[in-house]
């Protein structure tokens, strides 16, 4: 099984939840992710990893003609419902399904980490774009920026084994996505930090929204899922308001701006 159809099975577990739950409370990245895009009326806009289709939703309001591709089938169905007037496929975003120089903007919100070549992904997406326009990738920005570090932490210790690879900050280091950028031939204009507080009315739903997201699905594979909501509840004792709320925040994002 190739790393699209992993990571569509994954995320395709409960996409109601991450789709209504977790997913919006990326709005501030995709805001200004959409400004370093310059996307606006008639934008031909290709969200790439587009989930439930929140941020095709804000593009679609500034006026931009919609596209987008997810691994889960059920991600792409909310996408669907959301923006009906877009063009939503299931895909590889190592192999996207659309010809070149197709797009103003290409758009990669927090899809980019889950690829198995991440230079080769890159270059899909500078493939796809038009010589004027303008590649957006954005994921966790520096962990000592994060406090959602705090719960990463919690669910790697909850498990037998470290999970192979280089984590979810493997592309934060200052430079190292610009790297690949560059490496996969495109040419960086602007690198920026936006914050995306987590905020949850209590623990049920903090735990629906995590465990509706890929790698924590995975983590269920090896950890039963009484041993993590113990560490998690533990993990989110820090945040928790008055009011049984709880409000995760920093969370730094990062994003990169890039041309052909």
């Amino acid at each position: 099984m190739g790393t699209a159809e992993i990571q569509g099975e994954l995320w395709g577990k409960m996409p109601q939840d991450w789709a209504t739950l977790q997913e919006p409370m990326h709005k501030p990245l995709w805001e200004a992710m959409l400004e370093g895009a310059l996307v606006g009326s008639g934008t031909r806009f290709l969200d790439v990893g587009c989930g439930g289709g929140g941020s095709s939703v804000l593009a679609a309001e500034r006026g931009a003609q919609v596209s987008g591709l997810d691994a889960a089938e059920g991600l792409i169905a909310i996408s669907n419902e959301r923006v009906p007037n877009g063009d939503f496929r299931v895909g590889d975003i190592e192999s996207l399904p659309f010809d070149d120089e197709v797009f103003d903007a290409v758009f990669a919100a927090n899809s980019v980490q889950y690829t198995e070549d991440r230079i080769k992904a890159l270059r899909e997406l500078g493939r796809v774009c038009t010589l004027k326009g303008r590649i957006v990738a954005g994921l966790f920005g520096p962990p000592e920026k994060v406090a959602f570090g705090v719960i990463i932490k919690a669910v790697r210790d909850a498990m037998p084994e470290p999970p192979p690879g280089g984590g979810p900050f493997e592309l934060s280091v200052p430079g190292k996505l610009e790297g690949l950028f560059e490496a996969a031939g495109l040419n960086v204009l602007e690198s920026a930090e936006v914050d995306c507080p987590f905020n949850y009315p209590d623990f049920e739903t903090f735990w629906r929204a995590l465990v509706a997201a890929g790698p924590f699905q995975s983590t269920l594979r090896v950890v039963s899922e009484e041993k993590l909501r113990l560490a998690l509840r533990d993990a989110v004792e820090a945040f928790r308001l008055g009011n049984g709320g709880l409000l995760i925040q920093p969370n730094a994002f990062k994003y990169v701006v890039a041309t052909r």
